[in-house]
């Protein structure tokens, strides 16, 4: 793998960064902190999305971005013979291969899930492969022995196999359950095999049972099948002697309704007589009614006149009273028009000078605000940074000149009076501009005369302009008023000019004392009409009445007539009623015998189907357990395979860690050999993972704090080149982040050397790294450094022999510090 290009957008603190990466050995140098190690965490982050990144999604994105600015990292790289193009957001990821303008994935989990293939690794591989920074370097010797295998079969992807032997065992486990489960349900042959006698014992009996009922039930059918002509007959003749009772009844009623019917029709004929006497009488008393309700319609006609009148007259009233008020409202505001274009004049007038000065004030009361919270958070932001040095002041005068340095982890010696010279220098820095921006607040605590004078202004104007709007909706509203009060006085002038036309024609005389006397005489003879009308309709049904008492006395004489017939009928009949009765309960008898033979036969159907049922139970009981017979032989079988994969992981295990140590320990001497031109020769790994350094092939009993380095980094060279060549990659790509930890200048240099001289092996070399003195030997330089006066990284390029006297810019960006 050869990386080719970098470009981060608004990733952390770098916003919009271009980085071209050559082969050989180039260094990223800067100061802790100036954003080194974010980019090769935007590295990994392209190829293996969060899961590579520091943090979570939000602190990710550069504070100095806008809400809607993008984050973006695209990475160009070469591997085996294509080149890859990855260009992954926070929420899109997009993989382009040898130049193509269409994406071969466009999903992030695509993309991912495509570049571990290629890359043969996973997220935790790839990092054990090609990055190799301080921590990695001394993980072995923090370690237990059984931690150091531990760390080294997973980093070589051996772990997997504990991984397959756990998933046999849990399998084991699971037969094993599986089988005792089998074991404790199979119930017992012998008591099977006795189950299944019964049941075809049982089955043999219910078949005779089921025999002899079917017999009983045909006899009882037999013997009811010949009584049922003789029982039919009876039955057919008892019908019809019932059906001649019943038509008697309704013959005999008929007779007596016929009779009830001539006895009313003779009631109403009375009553129809005597209305005629009755109503002679009432027509001499009601003979002058006619004359009287003709002359009280006359008088309600002039009454409803005489009221129409009154109602005219009142109406002109009124109309007189609202013209006189129009007449004189028109009068009040006849000069409103004019008015009106005066008050539009002044409010606009008004309006603009408030609009005016609300905005001086908007802006200078924003601008003193502004001002205000800028100097608190200045002076928040120097608190919490003059807390910081503090407490890094009182770090380093507790570790003493002694002391390692928590940031380059380097003795303190002879740097400690500097380092606190130069915290005191911050520490006094920070003081002063605190007192200037404490001084600046209490400034601005009261608010600026200009800012008061305007806020005064715009208060007056505020107040002063409800009064002249409400003046100019009043006079709006009063020429609306005048251009509806002309029409309305000509509409009423004309409408009383009408009524009072109308109120001519009326010339009726109304007599009330006389429409009261003729509408009382016309009360009193209305009842008397009423029944004289009741009896007339009375009679008008007279002759109605004789046809009905003709027909009810033919219909009289029918019913006797039918009543005789049918009482002779039955006379004849041949029933009879004791021989139906005996008849009935032989037939009766015969039937319970029947339902008592069927009975008998369903129950003994029933044992029968239970028996067959009880049968198939114990066939299938006996079929259930040759099977789980045949199951636990299988399950016995796979128990055995089981125990002999358990088995064999444990001895392939044993294997690979036989052959681990010296795999290892021939890379790391070959390494070591070159490393110190000879020196050492040899590093062995013991059974329990120490590490041996041998010098002239004499095991060296104690070995300094940068041999043991040494060792380390050798070492961890030696496994990334073994999980490379387990990939099907090959090892041309080595990143080392901080690894100068305790080596002495000549180590460092040594290092270098050792690089430059393993080109062969490793194409391409990245050292990450706070020192400056490594610049000499490397064949490129990217120098990374932090911009305090805008926040942001600023990543410069220069040839390694150039030593920084003329730098080529690449990029400058604002972001947060790393």
């Amino acid at each position: 793998m050869r990386l080719i290009s970098l470009h981060l957008s608004n990733f952390r603190q770098h916003v919009d960064t271009h980085i071209h990466f050559d082969t050989g050995i180039t260094g990223i140098i800067g100061p802790n902190g100036s954003g080194k190690s974010t980019i090769l965490e935007a590295v990994a982050w392209a190829l293996y999305g969060m899961p590579a990144a520091r943090g979570n999604r939000d602190s990710v994105r550069s504070y100095r971005a806008g809400p809607r600015a993008s984050v973006k990292v695209e990475l160009e790289f070469e591997l085996g013979a294509h080149r890859y193009l990855v260009s992954r957001g926070l929420n899109s990821a997009e993989l382009y291969l040898d130049g193509a303008t269409s994406p071969i994935a466009t999903s992030i989990s695509g993309v991912t899930e495509l570049l571990r293939r290629r890359l043969g690794m996973t997220h935790d591989e790839f990092f054990n492969t090609y990055f190799t920074g301080q921590k990695e370097l001394s993980i072995m010797a923090s370690l237990t022995p059984t931690e150091r295998g531990q760390f080294l079969n997973r980093v070589l992807g051996y772990e997997r196999l504990r991984t397959a032997q756990g998933l046999v065992r849990d399998r084991r486990s699971a037969i094993n359950s599986e089988t005792n489960g089998l074991k404790a349900a199979m119930p017992d042959r012998d008591a099977v095999q006795r189950a299944l006698v019964e049941a075809e014992a049982r089955l043999a009996s219910s078949r005779k049972q089921a025999k002899a009922s079917e017999k009983r039930r045909a006899d009882a059918r037999r013997s009811l099948d010949e009584l049922a002509p003789r029982w039919q007959t009876l039955q057919h003749e008892r019908d019809l002697a019932q059906a001649l009772a019943s038509e008697i009844r309704v013959a005999d009623n008929d007779r007596s309704s016929a009779e009830r019917e001539v006895q009313r029709i003779d009631r109403e004929l009375a009553d129809i007589a005597a209305a005629r006497s009755a109503l002679e009488a009432l027509n001499a008393e009601l003979q002058p009614l006619p004359s009287l309700q003709q002359e009280l319609m006359k008088l309600e006609r002039s009454r409803n006149e005489e009221a129409r009148r009154g109602t005219l007259v009142e109406t002109v009233r009124g109309l007189t009273g609202e013209l006189e008020k129009l007449q004189q409202r028109r009068t009040v505001i006849a000069g409103s028009p004019t008015l009106e274009g005066e008050g539009a004049v002044a409010v606009a007038a008004a309006r603009a000078e408030f609009e005016r000065v609300s905005k001086e004030f908007e802006a200078a009361h924003t601008e003193w605000v502004r001002d205000a919270q800028e100097a608190d958070t200045k002076r928040q932001a120097l608190r919490d940074q003059l807390k910081e040095v503090q407490g890094q002041r009182e770090q380093i005068v507790e570790l003493g000149e002694d002391g390692i340095c928590p940031i380059c982890t380097q003795k303190l010696d002879t740097h400690f009076r500097d380092v606190l010279a130069e915290l005191d220098r911050q520490i006094e820095t920070i003081t002063i501009d605190g007192k200037y921006y404490k001084a600046r607040i209490e400034q601005l605590a009261t608010k600026p005369k200009e800012v008061a004078a305007l806020d005064e202004r715009r208060k007056e104007l505020s107040a002063a302009m409800p009064g002249l709007e409400r003046r100019q909706a009043e006079l709006q509203r009063e020429v609306k008023e005048l251009a509806t009060i002309v029409p309305d006085i000509a509409a009423k002038e004309a409408r009383l000019g009408a009524i009072s036309a109308e109120l001519a024609t009326i010339a009726v005389v109304y007599d009330a004392r006389r429409h009261a006397e003729v509408k009382r005489h016309s009360e009193r003879l209305a009842p008397q009409a009423a029944r004289a009308a009741n009896l007339s309709a009375q009679l008008e049904r007279e002759p109605k009445v004789l046809e009905e008492r003709d027909r009810a006395r033919a219909i009289l004489a029918e019913s006797v007539m039918r009543v005789t017939e049918l009482e002779a009928k039955r006379t004849a009949a041949p029933f009879s009623e004791n021989a139906f009765a005996e008849m009935r309960a032989m037939h009766e008898a015969t039937a319970a015998e029947l339902r008592s033979a069927e009975l008998a036969a369903v129950a003994a159907e029933s044992e029968l189907t239970a028996a067959t049922a009880a049968l198939d139970v114990a066939n299938a009981t006996r079929a259930e357990l040759a099977k789980n017979e045949e199951r636990l032989g299988v399950l016995v079988a796979d128990r055995r395979l089981h125990d002999e994969l358990d088995k064999a992981f444990t001895d392939l295990r044993a294997d690979l860690n036989q052959t681990l140590r010296p795999e290892i320990s021939d890379l790391a001497s070959r390494y070591i050999r070159e490393l110190t031109d000879g020196r050492y020769s040899e590093i062995e790994l013991d059974d329990q993972y120490n590490i041996i350094v041998l010098e002239d092939a004499i095991p060296k009993p104690v070995i300094s704090g940068g041999e043991e380095d040494l060792a380390n980094l050798v070492l961890r060279l030696s496994i990334s080149e073994m999980i490379a060549e387990r990939a099907g990659q090959s090892f041309s790509l080595l990143i080392l982040d901080e690894v100068f930890g305790s080596l002495d200048e000549v180590h460092r240099h040594n290092v270098v050397d050792l690089l430059r001289r393993l080109q062969g092996r490793f194409e391409q070399v990245i050292l990450i790294t706070h020192i400056e003195s490594v610049r000499e030997g490397l064949d490129r330089v990217l120098t990374v450094r932090y911009d305090e006066a805008t926040g942001s990284s600023r990543v410069e390029a220069e040839r390694a022999d150039e030593g920084g006297d003329e730098e080529l810019v690449l990029e400058f960006q604002e972001g947060a510090a790393d």
